[in-house]
């Protein structure tokens, strides 16, 4: 009896504490996003943090969470809408972030039916979502129903953010994306094909990256989504510390506080240097196409 009331003791003080951990956490980012905007008042642009002074992990995998806020910060934001595509279980993704301590409103897709379930009870029973929790789809997406998804859930035109990270047919989705305009765009890109390579992927709808053979032949490299998104008008404006999610904003959106930046620049870390010297050997020969 005594062991089961420590049990429930303890569970119960784990719940507070989660509760009042993320209470902090929404209080110390609102106070570093108003810290943001007076710095951007009295700071030149120049003088003003780079990415690798504002990251960190809140539900991003990476530190994405702090870059993200750093620029909405800087930028400003329109209508708060994030689409992300392929956000796993949404415990870990790019939106939450947003939607949990900053009231974004989203729209996540994934194509695995139980992370969705889990993710929609974990929306459901946040303090800060339960109310009105993100839209959240079980969806396997291709380049012919991603626009026909998104319009469906009630997303079109400007958006603030979207996120894509498939593992597979990254190129051919963001491609295919006509329905939404996002200001600012966070994708992964395959950072162990070198930086002077645009290559992608052949497209095949039905593609599962746990299905290949090489599980490494996936996506695409950075320079092939520089230039894709270029065309769409966008600019490559920076990464994350390993160089494989990249950012890039709209053409004449915060263009004095975040320039373009070269794909070389993104793969300057360690990490990069090591994923492309130990694994784009044994892959370099696979059918790529060439973008």
């Amino acid at each position: 009896m005594i062991s089961k009331i420590k049990a429930k003791v303890k569970t119960a003080l784990g719940g507070i504490l989660a509760q009042h951990q993320q209470d902090y956490s929404q209080v110390q980012q609102v106070q570093l996003a108003n810290q943001y905007r007076l710095m951007k008042k009295t700071l030149s642009a120049a003088e003003m943090p780079r990415f690798t002074d504002v990251g960190f992990k809140v539900y991003s995998q990476f530190e994405e969470d702090g870059i993200l806020l750093y620029i909405f910060s800087v930028i400003g934001t329109t209508n708060k809408q994030v689409v992300e595509i392929c956000a796993g279980d949404g415990i870990q993704c790019m939106a939450a972030n947003l939607v949990i301590n900053h009231g974004w409103t989203g729209l996540l897709f994934d194509g695995d039916a139980a992370a969705v379930e889990q993710g929609n009870r974990f929306f459901r029973s946040n303090q800060s979502t339960w109310l009105y929790p993100p839209a959240f789809r079980q969806a396997w997406i291709t380049r012919e129903n991603i626009n026909q998804l998104i319009t469906n859930n009630g997303f079109m035109g400007e958006i603030d953010l979207l996120s894509l990270d498939i593992d597979g047919n990254d190129y051919h989705i963001m491609e295919a994306i006509t329905v939404v305009k996002p200001r600012v765009i966070i994708c992964e890109t395959h950072n162990v094909i070198p930086a002077h390579l645009a290559l992608t992927i052949p497209y095949k709808s039905d593609f599962n990256m746990s299905s290949e053979v090489h599980h490494e032949f996936r996506g695409a490299s950075l320079l092939a989504m520089q230039k894709l998104l270029k065309t769409k008008g966008y600019r490559l404006v920076g990464g994350h510390r390993y160089g494989f999610n990249a950012l890039f904003i709209s053409e004449g959106v915060g263009t004095e506080y975040f320039p373009e930046v070269s794909v070389a620049s993104v793969y300057d870390n360690a990490y990069t240097r090591h994923r492309m010297s130990t694994a784009w050997p044994g892959i370099k020969d696979l059918p790529w196409v060439s973008v």
